[in-house]
């Protein structure tokens, strides 16, 4: 393996008086860890004093491997998913791989086109941030070729690991929340349905409001299209219009609860003293927002640390990479739910004292959009 400089990497072995094997793993950050530290430090040294630079292209040659993972998220934009991002990529540096990242744009056909860009580019892996419950490409895991993680979808229906957070947990604890406070007319704004974590968020608040005993009336439970302030605006507007009473909003995402306070705010109905508001995601400044949003925190930069490191070890194998085959050894298939945090801020309160109030939806609804 040549270098501009002509160095080989059997000149650093000699230089640092280690084996050539040795010198290879010490220097490739996806073997290092099989190498005394002392000993990947000389390497380093003699590496160092040779001027030797690894070539990736002669290794990735010799093992059939781009060391690149590709990373498809629905929208880049969305503040929920930098976090994850940061995670993912500080992982699969540790192990020498780089990240190639790109946007769905929740269009299946562009999707495709990217998995097929990206196969034919030869990555090892793929990492895919959706929470929809239809996933074409996973119907049949096969058909990506490659070691597969879901993030943020937890896809017990396809043949790959996964990792999710826990949703029906983060809805029991808003639900038994409210119910500590004294709501018992409480609406809902849910998420997608044809999202994982629309059915999964929806199905806790019910379950846990059930063994409370307390329901939500179907006037006042309100699906959404997508996770968007303007989505927000659209159901709260409806449920202002409904006439219904309620004393509480849960919401299935932050942005939702955005566009819920923004309808109260416009109609004068004051939150938490008339209404209470809950999200759920904890997305940055929720803290900042007035008034501050109760909401369920997601750890995002876990959650696309633990997606890295299962992909990981798909591609390494449990006990690391198979030499004598030049590939990954086969590894479990593991679905992993990650612990959530309820995080108590203003937008919550106690009822009104003189009970369930039946809001109108007096003034103009400002159009937010998400």
């Amino acid at each position: 393996m040549t270098t501009g400089r002509g160095i080989r990497l059997r000149d650093v072995a000699r230089e640092a008086g280690v084996h050539i094997a040795t010198a290879s793993r010490a220097l490739n950050p996806r073997t290092r860890d099989r190498v005394h530290p002392r000993t990947a430090a000389k390497v380093d040294e003699a590496a160092a004093r040779l001027g030797y630079e690894v070539n990736l292209a002669a290794r990735t040659l010799r093992t059939q491997r781009s060391e690149m993972v590709g990373v498809l998220i629905p929208d880049i934009s969305r503040p929920l998913y930098p976090p994850m991002m940061r995670g993912i990529v500080d992982v699969l540096e540790q192990h020498g791989y780089s990240a190639l990242l790109l946007a769905t744009d929740e269009d299946e056909q562009r999707e495709r086109r990217l998995v097929a860009s990206l196969r034919a580019r030869g990555v090892d892996g793929f990492i895919l941030a959706t929470a929809h419950l239809r996933h074409p490409l996973l119907a049949d895991a096969a058909t990506l070729g490659v070691p597969t993680v879901t993030l943020n979808r937890t896809a017990t229906d396809a043949s790959v690991s996964s990792v999710a957070p826990d949703n029906e947990a983060g809805m029991a604890d808003v639900a038994t929340h409210l119910v500590a406070l004294g709501h018992r007319h409480i609406a809902h704004v849910a998420g997608p349905t044809d999202t994982s974590t629309g059915q999964a968020r929806a199905a806790g608040l019910h379950q846990a409001l059930g063994r409370l005993g307390v329901t939500i009336e179907p006037v006042v439970d309100v699906a959404t299209d997508t996770y968007s302030i303007a989505e927000g605006v659209r159901a709260t507007r409806r449920l202002l219009m409904s006439g219904a009473p309620f004393t509480a909003i849960v919401t299935g995402n932050d942005l939702l609860a955005l566009g819920a306070l923004d309808v109260l705010r416009e109609n004068r109905i004051d939150c938490p003293g008339q209404v209470s508001v809950t999200g759920f995601n904890d997305l940055p400044m929720m803290d900042r927002v007035t008034p501050a949003l109760t909401t369920v925190r997601v750890p995002q930069y876990e959650m696309g640390r633990t997606a890295a490191r299962l992909l990981v070890a798909q591609l390494l194998g449990e006990g690391g990479e198979d030499e004598a085959s030049a590939g990954p050894v086969a590894v479990e298939v593991r679905h992993e739910v990650l612990p959530v945090e309820l995080i108590v801020r203003e937008s919550t309160g106690r009822p009104p004292t003189n009970g369930a109030r039946r809001p109108s939806g007096r003034g103009r609804v400002r159009a937010a959009t998400g």
